[in-house]
């Protein structure tokens, strides 16, 4: 993986942990995990601030809470960056569940992908009396036969990590505020 070679860097990319599983030709599983120093409600009240994502979450430009026909929840994601020079826009309609303070499930209802669906796991851990969450994201993605699937495991693997480490540093930054 591209990782800079500077120090303060690879520390931080080290903390977490990728790994990728190959479903079929075109779908993967990719599963990231950290541990963040902050207690599992925190961390949830950041997952779960829906609409503020896009204010620290890197390449996500869009984060919209719509309408959900049956009372449930239902956000839109667009995600953007650039791809081989060229701008990459992926749009998903995410159908979620919230089961507090373990699990949030998704589950793609409309987007730009065959199938899009994953969950959010927090688990507490202490540590010399130091409460943490650890938290781990999983997706599994279906891509459409027009986005090369190698280019887009690689990317979403490195974009989960850069997301994971971007929630630990609110989770932190957070707590100096409060």
């Amino acid at each position: 993986m591209g990782i800079d070679s500077s120090t303060s860097d690879h520390d931080t990319f080290a903390q977490v942990a990728i790994q990728v599983d190959k479903l079929s030709e075109r779908q993967r599983q990719i599963s990231a995990k950290i541990q963040i120093p902050q207690p599992v409600e925190k961390v949830w009240q950041i997952l779960t601030d829906y609409e503020s994502l896009p204010d620290f979450i890197p390449n996500l430009a869009k984060s919209s809470l719509l309408e959900h026909p049956n009372g449930g929840i239902r956000l839109e994601q667009i995600g953007s960056q650039s791809l081989l020079n060229f701008k990459f826009c992926a749009r998903v309609v995410l159908d979620l569940e919230e089961l507090f303070p373990t699990l949030i499930q998704f589950n793609m209802v409309e987007g730009d992908f065959k199938g899009f669906s994953g969950s959010w796991c927090l688990e507490p851990y202490t540590l010399s009396e130091q409460q943490g969450t650890t938290l781990c994201y999983t997706i599994q993605i279906w891509p459409k036969l027009t986005m090369p699937i190698s280019i887009i495991e690689r990317r979403l693997s490195k974009d989960l990590q850069t997301n994971l480490l971007a929630i630990r540093q609110r989770a932190v930054a957070v707590e100096v505020i409060v």
